[in-house]
């Protein structure tokens, strides 16, 4: 069983003028960081939202892939939905995961504009390799988590910096999600292909 959580927070979310606010969950965040979860072995992925509509919304995408035709048509699609869920808060996330775990989660933010942070991607996984207590890995939307998130958070990470001339910097959350995870919990790769 993995010991990492991750969740995709939609509230209390940066604006881009600083202000809180609560973003919308997108259908391509869901299976595509769902997908990225399920493929480095997280135990479970939160979509953290309060809005009752994003609730039926999300409900009704989950809902979908669980049907037995849909399901017969792509496997792979519920599989990668299986450990996904759908939480108020991440307060709620970290009481779920305290239940489910005996102890109560380190908390992890992620963020492109931290000025400070405590340790790379490389770091966190010799913790999550030696460890055995839950690590809850937080990914904002929008323009990133609110600074309340991250006064209370246990580890800043180290941001995904690019390498383009002019300095751009800003993946989508879908894609930090995948590379963070790779960079987390890929394992060793065999040096024999056929061991595989």
């Amino acid at each position: 069983m993995s010991n990492l959580y991750v969740g995709l927070v939609h509230h209390p979310i940066n604006n881009k003028n600083g202000e809180v606010v609560t973003t919308s969950v997108t259908n391509l965040d869901i299976h595509d960081i769902s997908r990225s979860c399920r493929t480095f072995g997280v135990s479970k992925f939160f979509l953290v939202t309060p809005l009752k509509a994003q609730h039926e919304l999300v409900g009704r995408i989950l809902g979908h892939w669980e049907s037995d035709k849909a399901n017969a048509y792509n496997p792979d699609r519920q599989s990668a939905l299986s450990s996904t869920g759908l939480i108020n808060s991440v307060e709620d996330a970290c009481a779920e995961i305290t239940e489910l775990e005996g102890q109560a989660p380190s908390l992890i933010v992620t963020g492109a504009n931290f000025s400070s942070y405590d340790g790379a991607a490389e770091d966190l996984a010799s913790l999550l390799k030696i460890d055995k207590r839950p690590y809850f890995l937080l990914f904002g939307t929008g323009w990133g988590l609110h600074a309340s998130l991250v006064e209370r958070a246990d580890y800043r990470l180290e941001p995904l910096f690019g390498a383009a001339p002019d300095g751009y910097n800003h993946l989508s959350v879908r894609s930090a999600a995948a590379i963070y995870l790779d960079r987390l919990k890929a394992r060793e790769r065999p040096l024999d292909p056929s061991s595989l």
